[in-house]
């Protein structure tokens, strides 16, 4: 029985993880941010300020809903051009936003059928951090809320409690009212 292999250690099961390990994944869980199933964010890139995101722990991935994405040839350079939000939504500017880089990903959508959708990185701001993470672009207009935030975003950085909403969003109102 070799000693150094910890499955091979008295007390620890092969597969397990041993109480030291499991400590320390508990600090991890302390140091994470809690967040509620719905807040607000900033998308300092388009010039957007408190905008209702739902959190979504069954989705992989983070959506914006768009409409008019379609790639475009401007001095001989390609760009997926796009517009945010719905005319309906306060913060709709009607504006055309552009994205250099971009990628066409296949994603599950929520009613499980796959789908290819335009991809691209932007920085979200959530209490007070700036995340640079990745978006699908969607018509998300039959859903109550136009940005979705997926588990990619979510690891390593927040924990999800469902009884609380925009937590975020007090964090903001508090720190700027000093």
């Amino acid at each position: 029985m070799n000693k150094n292999r910890p499955e091979d250690s008295p007390g620890i099961k092969p597969g397990k993880a041993s109480p030291l390990q499991k400590k320390e994944v508990v600090r991890k869980k302390e140091n994470m941010q809690i967040i509620g199933r719905k807040d607000k964010a900033d998308f300092p890139e388009f010039g957007f300020e408190n905008i209702e995101v739902k959190i979504d722990t069954g989705a992989y991935s983070s959506s914006l809903h768009c409409h008019r994405i379609e790639e475009v040839e401007i001095s001989g350079k390609k760009l997926l051009k796009f517009r945010l939000l719905d005319p309906y939504h306060p913060e709709y500017e009607a504006r055309d936003f552009y994205a250099k880089k971009y990628d066409i990903k296949r994603v599950k959508s929520s009613t499980g059928e796959s789908e290819t959708r335009y991809f691209i990185e932007t920085t979200v701001v959530l209490f007070g951090e700036q995340i640079t993470t990745g978006f699908t672009l969607t018509d998300r207009e039959a859903m109550k809320t136009p940005v979705l935030l997926g588990r990619k975003l979510l690891r390593q950085r927040f924990l999800v409690d469902v009884t609380k909403k925009n937590l975020s969003l007090k964090k903001k109102i508090k720190s700027t009212s000093y």
